[in-house]
């Protein structure tokens, strides 16, 4: 998959106070003992108080929701986007995209289009915990795999109060969710937990960076810094991402991630093979935030553990708090 980088300004700097209030608000501060070397803010995980997924103020005990999102352009603008913590981008069959949008600090009234799930979904979950996961359905060979998950599984006859068809597209770009409805259905949905992110200042280094593109065989993104919004700006296929309740789409961090992608033993009707997209394992990444691009390291060395990113020093690299876009692309 090609990848297009441009340079540029980078983004406006961040006093040393407001980062110091900011990282000590994230972290916690403790003070080291004698002869131990004190924990780096970034190393420690986000305390009470405050999102382990986007690094921002929010409520304890927080239930995740995982929705399947339909990403074809018949499924564009998207609604509720906007207030997911976290947002995965994958392959589909035939080259295609979708997402795995990860709700839990907000919920918005409605999200949508839902779409099938995919058997590489279930591995992604794992680190969550046991999350909800709202999906339109998916093959009948599939479902073993989903009933054995660690998951809440959501399609329409599950929870049927939470779906309904919209009338502003056909069929079947049309299937919305009401996360509200769907966590009533699975009141026993997993809180948020540790996954592996870190937050605070930007690590030392990097390159400036302004645009940076992602292409799949038929589907492209790209992720513009806005120094106005301290944002990447969101576009598919060469479009601005908006979303219908929300308006333009944006990132505080993007990670683009690179995994294997496999053929799995399942296809879709057409008889396109399903993509495997490995998450479990370690590789490269790269990490954009403030303007700049960062070279890491992803590890997650089992499926039950979370993910972590890290320097080519082998220090966590900290995340700038806000939404997360994670682009799962081929090595």
């Amino acid at each position: 998959m090609g990848v297009k980088r441009g340079s540029g300004r980078a983004g406006a700097a961040v006093a040393v106070a407001a980062c110091a209030s900011l990282v000590a608000g994230l972290t916690g501060c403790s003070s080291p003992t004698s002869g131990q070397r004190p924990e780096s803010p970034s190393s420690t995980p986000t305390r009470a108080g405050f999102s382990p997924f986007t690094g921002l103020p929010a409520r304890s005990g927080t239930p995740v929701l995982a929705v399947k999102i339909d990403n074809v352009p018949p499924a564009r603008p998207h609604t509720g986007l906007g207030a997911a913590d976290i947002v995965y981008v994958e392959r589909v069959e035939a080259g295609q995209s979708r997402m795995l949008a990860v709700f839990s600090s907000r919920q918005p009234t409605t999200v949508g289009p839902v779409r099938s799930v995919r058997e590489s979904d279930m591995e992604l979950l794992r680190q969550f915990g046991r999350p909800a996961l709202a999906y339109s359905g998916s093959q009948s060979k599939l479902k073993p795999l989903i009933d054995a998950a660690p998951l809440f599984p959501l399609a329409p006859p599950d929870a049927p109060g939470a779906f309904f068809r919209g009338g502003d597209r056909p069929a079947p770009h049309n299937l919305y969710l009401r996360p509200e409805r769907a966590l009533a259905a699975a009141p026993r949905a997993d809180k948020a937990r540790d996954i592996g992110f870190r937050f605070g200042a930007a690590p030392e280094g990097g390159r400036q960076l302004n645009e940076h593109t992602v292409r799949f065989p038929a589907a492209r993104f790209t992720f513009t810094w806005s120094d106005s919004d301290k944002r990447w700006r969101v576009a598919m296929d060469g479009t601005p991402a908006r979303t219908t309740d929300g308006g333009r789409m944006g990132a505080a961090t993007v990670v683009v991630q690179h995994v294997e992608v496999r053929s799995s033993a399942f296809r879709d009707r057409s008889g396109s093979v399903s993509p495997y997209t490995e998450t479990v394992g370690a590789g490269t990444a790269l990490v954009l935030r403030d303007g700049r691009a960062h070279d890491a390291r992803w590890s997650r060395p089992s499926p039950q553990s979370g993910t972590t990113f890290t320097t080519a020093s082998g220090r966590p690299l900290p995340f700038a708090p806000g939404p997360v876009w994670v682009v799962l692309t081929g090595r």
